[in-house]
């Protein structure tokens, strides 16, 4: 059984960071890129980030890039999304999804609210 399994979410004041982890299981994580993609209170999905399946390569929506940062752990079938000087405009449910162009496999989601 496929398993993506996202935590770390929270609320957090702007400026704060937050660090989102993924645990995958049940396919060969090694062979897929990895993305993060979030949805904002009525508001369609939204990609974020994503890095292929070496980690060497990242990509980033122009909304987060400098602030955030993906990677991953292919010993620990894991990616993170380490989120910095957040903004209010980041809050949203948080999705890891296993590929990029094409996301076949998706976790429950973690809420992310940054709020003062």
């Amino acid at each position: 059984e496929v398993q993506l399994v996202e935590s770390g979410g929270g609320l957090v004041q702007p400026g704060g960071s937050l660090r989102l982890s993924c645990a995958a299981s049940g396919f060969v994580f090694g062979n897929y890129d990895m993305s993060w993609v979030r949805q904002a209170p009525g508001k369609g999905p939204e990609w974020v980030s994503s890095v292929n399946s070496g980690g060497g390569i990242t990509y980033f929506a122009d909304s987060v890039k400098g602030r955030f940062t993906i990677s991953r752990d292919n010993a620990k079938n894991t990616i993170y999304l380490q989120m910095n000087s957040l903004k209010p405009e980041d809050t949203a449910e948080y999705y890891c999804a296993a590929g990029r162009s094409s996301m076949g496999y998706w976790g429950q989601g973690t809420q992310v609210t940054v709020s003062s």
